[in-house]
């Protein structure tokens, strides 16, 4: 029996540990989506069909999930309930289960995820500069002026949505007075392909964040199947 509590001792504190560790990265995220939230101000998504999508909103709700979860871990790790070890299991294969499921969904389907974003983001270029989208105006000026580009496809995604010959004075090279109405002067490349290609670029460092994730996981869900087992095998012994 000591052998029994020994092993539910080391695994009890290494529960504790792991999942404090796990608490702590959830506020970090949580805070960084509270500091991009206040700096944005009303800086959105560029999509229409997911308004609520933003930056601030995803760092906030992932960090958000991620202290509840690791919260009743370490609840579960220090009470020794069982209910609380096996909430934390099931909660924590849910996840697991839909990151993958994500995942396979999206190279499954990633030709009709990219013309499906494509057609979403074009339609929100008839919402630039109106009023109450002030997100996806400032949205748009930022990714055209940090990545050079113009338009989701071609500049000309401007001129369609909107009806007019004028693009944003963020597609210019060069500001001037007739910059918006002179295609001479327009970045050429489409801001779709650019950020792709900029992904791709540093999908190495996304996909080592996304495995150490999954494998933080994954041990998440032994440590608490285990002490799950001493615990019940503890109770087991003293009835």
């Amino acid at each position: 029996m000591s052998m029994t509590r020994g092993c539910l001792l080391c695994i009890k504190i290494t529960m504790f540990i792991f999942n404090l560790i796990f608490w702590l990265g959830g506020c970090g995220i949580l805070g960084v989506g509270v500091w991009l939230a206040v700096t944005q101000g009303k800086f959105a998504t560029l999509s229409i069909s997911f308004p609520s999508l933003s930056a601030a909103s995803l760092f906030m709700v992932t960090g958000s999930v991620i202290m509840v979860v690791g919260f009743i871990g370490c609840l579960g790790a220090v009470t020794e309930h069982r209910c609380l070890l096996l909430t934390f299991f099931v909660v924590l294969l849910i996840i697991f289960l839909l990151e993958i499921i994500s995942m396979v969904l999206f190279f499954t389907y990633n030709d009709n995820f990219h013309r499906y974003a494509q057609e979403d983001l074009k339609k929100g270029l008839s919402l630039y500069q109106t009023e109450g989208n002030l997100g996806l105006t400032n949205a748009w000026d930022i990714v055209q002026t940090e990545f050079r580009c113009c338009g989701v496809k071609n500049y000309t995604d401007w001129l369609e949505m909107r009806n007019s010959s004028l693009v944003p004075h963020s597609c210019c090279m060069e500001h001037s007075a007739s910059c918006q109405s002179n295609p001479s002067t327009w970045w050429t490349e489409p801001c779709y392909e650019k950020v792709k290609r900029w992904v791709g670029n540093n999908i190495s460092s996304v996909g080592i964040f996304g495995i150490c994730i999954l494998v933080v996981q994954v041990f998440g869900l032994i440590f608490s199947m285990l002490m799950y087992c001493q615990v019940l095998k503890a109770e087991k012994y003293y009835e």
